[in-house]
């Protein structure tokens, strides 16, 4: 068998309620969410020292995150793990026309563009400026400042009115002379400052970018 058959059987014989593992049988997708984040944190430290004896081992464990919520959700009959393989190659598929159709793109932007294009397709309507898809691709689960940059990325990119939460004018001048060391000091003194006021930084942050989502929805009347 080929590894990755190997590495489901493992699976199924850990959940396997005749002579499997008592924690493995246990889990549940709800359960396993904090290990999925774990996992995927520590795959990242590797990848940020260019740790690849590590990053083969942490990519491991990221896997059987994959292979674990697959074998739960085919034991609940909703699909298997080759079910989610297929369905993630198709989709490459798909949006890749210019790899494996006649389309010929030469750059990312390109591609970037086209890979809109395409998923507006898929959901046969398009962007559509309601609540529902103004920020549909933001994640819940994001960390605070990288859910603040993504829904500012979607502000951008969508072009949505920011009145009565930023001056865009000003967030430019900020920016000007903005580098990563001054960035990094800024982010690093404003926690020691929310720490010694008892306050929590990464609250404070989710609660404004979500105020945020909410009136630039309103500013598009949604």
């Amino acid at each position: 068998m080929s590894a990755i058959e190997d590495l489901k059987t493992t699976m199924a014989r850990l959940r396997s309620r005749e002579g499997g593992c008592p924690w493995d049988q246990e889990q549940t997708h709800a359960t396993l969410v904090r290990c999925l984040i774990d996992e995927v944190s520590e795959l990242i430290e590797t990848i940020d020292r260019g740790d690849y004896p590590h990053m083969r081992e942490e990519l491991g464990d990221v896997l059987i995150q994959v292979v674990f919520h697959a074998c739960i959700a085919e034991e609940g009959g909703h699909f298997n793990f080759d079910d989610v393989a297929r369905e993630i190659n198709d989709k490459l598929v798909r949006r890749h026309p210019h790899v494996f159709g006649a389309d010929k793109l030469q750059t990312s932007d390109q591609v970037l563009a086209q890979w809109e294009v395409i998923k507006a397709t898929e959901k046969k309507n398009g962007p559509v400026p309601n609540a529902a898809k103004l920020f549909k691709e933001l994640p819940p689960r994001l960390p605070a400042l990288m859910f603040a940059e993504a829904v500012w990325k979607q502000i951008e990119k969508k072009q949505l009115s920011t009145a009565g939460v930023a001056d865009v004018a000003q967030v430019q001048a900020l920016g000007q002379h903005l580098t990563a060391e001054s960035l990094g000091r800024m982010l690093f003194e404003i926690t020691a400052a929310a720490r010694a006021k008892g306050l929590d930084p990464e609250g404070a942050l989710r609660l404004h970018a979500e105020k945020v989502v909410k009136r630039v929805e309103e500013n598009a009347g949604v």
